[in-house]
């Protein structure tokens, strides 16, 4: 029986790109290679701030999934914004943002439009951007959307209400997400499951070889992700400035990830930067506690991570999905104010058998609901039902 042929279609795409959403999409694109034969369609930008074209636009392969870029039509502008939350928006003015806020490509739609009748199924990743926008609707009777949605202020604008409504499925990382989704769409006829993406680290992982290569002495925390007021370190650093200052304690910040924000001149905050996956994984590892202050995420993948190397986090509980996490996992603790952040701290750098048992608690609950063979099984169904479907509409017709 030949394969079917499933395109994943995202804003941007490859091993360069940092973010949460695009490495959802690159693992699962990867993984699904088992079930289909699979394409990705997406645009040569690499950069979310400005979507310039990097990578040269056509067909090319990686890992086994054939990718099509097309060109960015211009970078990114945000001269509506001021005037999406006010009171005098117009439908206009939304649409207008959704096209120039990026990244907007009339190759990557056309190519969406011509590949109707070739392709089986299409799968959509992240509502907010131009390709998802307007592109599902061009074949939402073959359209999968796996939103990756949390609650800002974009997902409330009254032009994604038909998004919600228009795919044959909606796949969400957690239970907070559909809940959060449905409260706002009301889309619940909409068939809908919680998956979420499979989290696996690499079998060669060393402590001592991240700190050797960087020469980072003494216990530390760790932020991996975008350095940016966006993921909220900005707070995160004021935090452990006034708890360095107020406890004295031997301690330092890592940071992990793109820089796009000042970050103070001081001995114990260390920014690396972007950084290999290898010393990614090595810094998790080498690190005391895995810290994330995102007050927006839909999964945070390196949470899931540092489980998995049984290392404990402290997430934001201001962010439903990070509390959820936590909660769910059992893995690490949560913060809402300064004061429980440095309470929690503490508790966790002064208790080695606390971060042992978390650390273990958060790498059984990955292994049962995480892992990769958990989430294929997911998506073999909903790919099996969906083309199925079509199939069997198609021969009524």
């Amino acid at each position: 029986m030949d394969k079917k042929r499933v395109a994943m279609v995202v804003q941007r795409y490859g091993e360069e790109v940092n973010g949460g959403a695009e490495m959802l999409a690159r693992w699962l694109a990867e993984h699904l290679t088992g079930l289909a034969e699979m394409h990705v369609i997406t645009t040569c930008a690499v950069d979310h701030h400005t979507w310039a074209d990097v990578y040269p636009p056509g067909d090319s392969e990686l890992n086994g999934v054939i990718i099509h870029r097309f060109p960015v039509d211009g970078l990114r502008t945000d001269r509506y914004q001021n005037e999406l939350f006010t009171g005098a928006r117009s439908v206009f003015t939304q649409l207008q943002w959704m096209r120039e806020q990026g990244p907007y490509s009339t190759g990557l739609l056309n190519y969406v439009y011509d590949s109707y009748d070739s392709i089986d199924l299409y799968i959509f990743v992240t509502y907010l951007y131009p390709p998802v926008f307007f592109g599902l609707p061009l074949v939402s009777d073959k359209a999968i959307l796996i939103p990756n949605a949390h609650d800002e202020p974009y997902l409330h604008l009254p032009i994604f209400r038909s998004l919600f409504h228009l795919p044959q499925a909606i796949v969400y990382n957690t239970v907070p997400e559909k809940l959060l989704v449905n409260r706002v769409m009301h889309n619940n006829h909409v068939p809908q499951i919680v998956a979420g993406v499979g989290v696996n680290v690499p079998n060669d992982v060393s402590a001592a070889r991240f700190r050797q290569k960087f020469g980072i002495e003494g216990p530390f925390i760790l932020y991996v992700g975008r350095v940016e007021e966006s993921k909220n370190v900005p707070e995160l650093i004021d935090q452990f400035i006034r708890y360095r200052e107020e406890t004295g304690r031997d301690l330092k910040l890592v940071l992990v990830g793109k820089v796009k924000l000042h970050i103070p001149n001081r001995p114990d905050i260390v920014p690396l930067g972007f950084v290999t996956e290898e010393d990614k994984f090595d810094a998790v590892s080498a690190a005391e506690i895995l810290v994330m202050p995102s007050l927006f995420e839909s999964l945070s993948i390196v949470a899931m991570e540092a489980w998995l190397m049984e290392t404990p986090t402290l997430l934001n509980g201001r962010c439903e999905v990070l509390e959820y996490q936590s909660r769910q996992s059992n893995g690490g603790l949560y913060y809402y104010s300064y004061e429980e952040f440095a309470m929690a701290l503490t508790m966790l750098l002064d208790d080695e058998a606390l971060r042992h048992r978390l650390g273990s608690q958060g790498r059984a609950f990955v292994t049962a609901n995480y892992s990769w063979p958990v989430i294929l099984a997911k998506y073999r169904a909903i790919i099996d039902t969906l083309t199925r479907t079509a199939n069997d509409e198609q021969d009524h017709a």
